[in-house]
Formats: C-alpha cells, structure tokens, sequence
C-alpha cells in the first residue's frame, strides 16, 4: 500500500463517516460543560469540608 492509495482511502472512508449535527455537538458540548461544573462544586465542598475539620482537630 502506498501512501498516495492510503491517502484516497482515507478520504473515502471519511466520506462514509456520519458527523453529528450542530445541535448534538452544542447539546454533548453543555453536557459536559455542566457535568464540570457540578464535579467542580463537589470537589470544593469537599476540600472545604475537610479543611474546617482538619483546623478544628489541629487547634
């Protein structure tokens, strides 16, 4: 196989490829973007939950 056979290959093959939609794209795209956030909030309430614990066993 060389690289030129490969090349069309691949462009036909990305031919057949089914691309989502805007739409999907922006919906997974907000799913992710709130899925961040809320591990985000999570992961702070942790560290300050446990911070506050840690102060009032240390003093």
């Amino acid at each position: 196989m060389n690289l030129s056979q490969y090349l069309r290959e691949s462009r036909e093959e990305l031919g057949r490829v089914s691309w989502p939609t805007r739409a999907q794209v922006w919906e997974g795209t907000q799913a992710v973007l709130l899925f961040l956030v809320a591990l985000t909030l999570i992961v702070y309430l942790m560290d300050l939950l446990f911070t506050t614990l840690i102060q009032a066993v240390l003093l």
